[in-house]
């Protein structure tokens, strides 16, 4: 039977947090896209009279199905070509969902959504429904086709992985807007000491290229050579400015809710450099450079105003 209109306003207004959730566990909007899609493809297909609650039903396709992905997604990243992290989402962006408890917003973080890579998908999922939407165990428990106690004890281990992978505290907006351009200036001073006095012990740079743009296949770990390595990739370069198709305009934004350096050129996004910044100093950067991975970002930065940017790199 043919969707009524009514059919459809209603899976339209489940879109946004279907692709919040999706998003969540895929790390990708695009394949978020895709899950949503296929979501409403099988809700046509559904005999949606039948349905009593129309929201769980929604739900459980769409989680279904990005665990089917993550599945395979396990198998297509042992062939990635080096590391593999998140695409980038600027404030504002509807995929990026509610963000109105500290649990919401720490769900979305580019920092948790790297680290959601080391959970199996089925803590993947309960971490994202219970922590991110607030789903009872009794509902996560029906989705996936377990116990409410064994919901509760995958959130238990799902939660520990995350907060041993995660840095100390964090630091309020504003300092971190500072420390930022202060990591600028360092970075494009020329020496390495402005950096290191900026980095922790145990800071960590992190790039993903996925093979179309050059980045390190294994991280650099410690602040010298997180530095050394910054120095280098500030330092003016004719070759650099060819890659790139031009010298990018650099300027501060915030991504999946915390501070990021953003390279743009021509007003298309190629670089989106993530920092985690504690009380201590930044403890990681993330780079995500796969061009692949920043079409929406452009898309999304194309339609908003910005400003001046900060400096003009290379």
């Amino acid at each position: 039977m043919p969707l009524t209109v009514k059919d459809v306003d209603g899976f339209e207004a489940a879109r946004p947090r279907l692709g919040a959730i999706a998003y969540r566990l895929l790390g990708s909007a695009s394949e978020a896209e895709d899950a949503v899609q296929e979501t409403f493809l099988r809700w046509q297909a559904a005999d949606v009279e039948r349905i009593e609650v129309p929201e769980a039903w929604l739900t459980k396709v769409l989680t279904n199905w990005c665990l089917n992905q993550l599945t395979s997604a396990r198998a297509r990243r042992e062939t990635y070509v080096g590391q593999w992290l998140p695409e980038p989402l600027f404030d504002g962006d509807p995929m990026l969902g509610p963000a109105d408890t500290a649990e919401q917003r720490e769900s979305v973080s580019y920092a948790v959504l790297t680290l959601m890579e080391r959970l199996s998908p089925n803590e993947r999922a309960v971490y994202v429904l219970r922590e991110a939407f607030d789903y009872p165990h009794r509902e996560i428990a029906e989705i996936l086709g377990i116990t409410e106690a064994a919901s509760q004890q995958i959130l238990h281990r799902a939660k520990r992985h995350i907060a041993d992978g995660r840095a100390r505290k964090e630091i309020d907006e504003a300092a971190a807007r500072r420390i930022v351009e202060e990591f600028l200036a360092a970075a494009t001073s020329g020496r390495t000491e402005p950096l290191v006095r900026l980095l922790t012990a145990d800071a960590v740079s992190v790039g993903d290229g996925g093979g179309k743009v050059p980045a390190r296949t294994k991280p650099f770990e410690g602040a010298l050579a997180v530095a050394k390595f910054l120095r280098g990739l500030f330092k003016p370069a004719q070759s650099k400015r060819a890659l790139l198709g031009g010298s990018p305009e650099v300027h501060v934004a915030t991504v999946n809710g915390g501070p990021a350096v953003v390279a743009v050129v021509d007003g298309r996004v190629v670089g989106v450099m993530c920092l985690e910044i504690t009380p201590e100093g930044i403890t990681a950067v993330r780079s995500q450079v796969n061009p692949d991975k920043l079409q929406r970002a452009t898309e999304v930065w194309a339609a908003a105003d910005h400003g001046e940017p900060l400096l003009h790199a290379f």
